[in-house]
């Protein structure tokens, strides 16, 4: 008999995104329509300098930023949350507040391995490119964060 290791349900993720300009927090659980959240770390702690006689200097680089990178349907309610957010958020900043700008959390939480991210000082990237086509499409969202803590 092969030992069968613990098995993998998305539905297992459970978290939300929140922002103060938007009031009503996205809720990462239920039919939403989301494909993969994927939380990229940036900063690479430990870097290294070598010197012409072989003198090696080790560095710790401060610092937690990344990206979260949202990949799901053209018509969820993920899409339709994230485009809302980021219009918000734009249309403050082009009328002079960007006090909203960085200011949006989000806890994501694995049940099955315990595993867990807190992000903040989430922003966006860019309005995503979106495909018109027979079938409908998937749309990629990279978000901006300042802090990643990964637990």
């Amino acid at each position: 008999m092969s030992a069968i290791g613990t098995t993998y349900s998305y539905k297992d993720l459970s978290g939300a995104m929140d922002s103060p300009a938007v009031g009503v927090p996205l809720v990462f659980g239920g039919q939403i329509g989301c494909d993969t959240i994927t939380v990229t770390n940036d900063t690479q702690h430990g870097t290294k300098d070598i010197a012409a006689d072989g003198t090696i200097m080790p560095t710790f680089v401060a610092g937690d930023g990344g990206t979260v990178t949202i990949v799901c349907q053209q018509t969820s309610v993920v899409h339709k949350y994230l485009l809302a957010w980021l219009n918000v958020l734009k249309t403050s900043a082009m009328n002079g507040d960007v006090s909203n700008w960085a200011n949006t959390r989000m806890l994501l939480r694995s049940a099955i391995d315990g595993s867990s991210h807190d992000v903040e000082g989430i922003m966006p990237n860019k309005i995503p490119d979106k495909s018109y086509a027979a079938n409908g499409q998937k749309i990629t969202w990279t978000l901006e964060a300042c802090n990643i803590v990964s637990l």
